[in-house]
Order: structure tokens, then sequence, then C-alpha cells
């Protein structure tokens, strides 16, 4: 685990995750799509990368009943929330939870399963370092036949320049950093392993919606 990314990230969010749910409904846009079409076996398992407040592992309890859900997350400070959250919604006993980098983490010996029929990254890449590597890692822990579902800010193509550079401007303060070559990464990746990538852009750029299936 990157120390120094860790700390940043507590940094960040040890004050922000009291309103981070409140105050990203507005911009992070596609999350309930993704989890909707998320689709996942009955008794299949959901894993989220970069879990955050708990908000979307919730989200998809509610949506999916009959899955079991998992988190991992790099922010100590952003697990104590979410698993406050998932306890009050009363899903504790179906989720797990744990402290791990996106890149590295050991998904057997944190939870006792290395693969997960659902894995999904919502506006998580744009603040990984090495959001290449995260990706590849996440491809990694889906099962055969399975799929991993990514959401993120776009490259705000179909909006004005100055509403593009005034966003870019204000996530760089968030260490937010939108990958414009995530739909490439993910057909490169597709290829090495054998599966079938799709991607696409959302509200005129303004977010990106990919994955791919795992054979």
């Amino acid at each position: 685990m990157s120390g120094s990314h860790d700390r940043l990230m507590d940094s960040v969010y040890r004050r922000q995750r009291h309103i981070y749910d409140f105050s990203r409904k507005y911009y992070l846009l596609g999350r309930d799509g993704l989890i909707a079409d998320l689709a996942p076996p009955k008794g299949g398992a959901v894993l989220e990368i970069g879990c955050g407040t708990g908000r979307n592992l919730i989200a998809v309890g509610k949506a999916w009943p009959h899955t079991r859900l998992y988190g991992v997350d790099i922010s100590e400070a952003m697990l104590q929330t979410a698993q406050a959250s998932i306890h009050r919604a009363g899903m504790a006993e179906r989720a797990a939870l744990a402290r791990g980098d996106a890149c590295a983490f050991d998904a057997e010996a944190l939870f006792g399963r290395a693969t997960f029929e659902r894995v999904f990254i919502s506006y998580a890449l744009s603040m990984i370092p090495d959001w290449r590597g995260a990706l590849a890692h996440a491809a990694r822990h889906v099962a055969p036949g399975g799929r991993l579902e990514i959401v993120d800010f776009g490259q705000q193509e179909g909006w004005p320049a100055l509403w593009r550079r005034g966003l870019f401007g204000w996530l760089g303060r968030f260490h937010v950093s939108p990958r414009a070559d995530l739909p490439g990464a993910i057909r490169a990746l597709a290829g090495e392993m054998g599966g079938f990538p799709h991607s696409r852009a959302l509200y005129r750029g303004y977010a990106v919606r990919g994955g791919l299936i795992r054979v």
C-alpha cells in the first residue's frame, strides 16, 4: 500500500466524508445507472474498489438483495463512515469492507475469495495515481463470465472550453484527474485478457461509462 497516497486520502476525506454523499450527488453522475445495470446473479458477489462512504454498496444491496457485498478503500476515515452507514442500513451481515490499495490488495487474504461476479469502480480511477495498474488489478478479480464496470469523469467534449477548464481546475484541488485514455485502456486490457470491452460517453461527455466482460 502506498503510504503517501493513503495519508493523502485520509487528509482529504477526514472531514469531507461527513458531507460527501450530500455534496457529490449533484455531480458524480452515472453512478445509479451503473448500479441499475449490474444485474449480478442471485447469490453472486459484488466488489466495489474505492467504496468510500459505502453509499454505492448500500444502493447495490437495495437493488440486488440476494448478493454479497464487498468493498475496498485506501482511506481508513472513509471506511469508518462506510461501516457505520452499512450497519445503519441493516446490511452488516452481508457486507465486508477492508482497507487496501486499489493496485495491490489481496482479495483472498481480505475476504477469503479471489474473484467476484461483478466488480465496479465509481469515480475512483481519477484519484488513483497508477490508474492503469488499478484497472488491470480490478479485472483480475472478475470471475469468468463476470463483469467489470466503471464510471468516472469524461473529457467534457460536448461542453464549452471554459466549462472544461473550470471543472478540471476545480477537480484538481481535490487531486482528481479525469483519465483521457480510459476507453483505450479498457480496450487494451480486454484484448490482453480475451474479454469484451465497452465504453460510451454520458451527458455530452461529462462522464464516461466503460467496462468489460471476462470470458
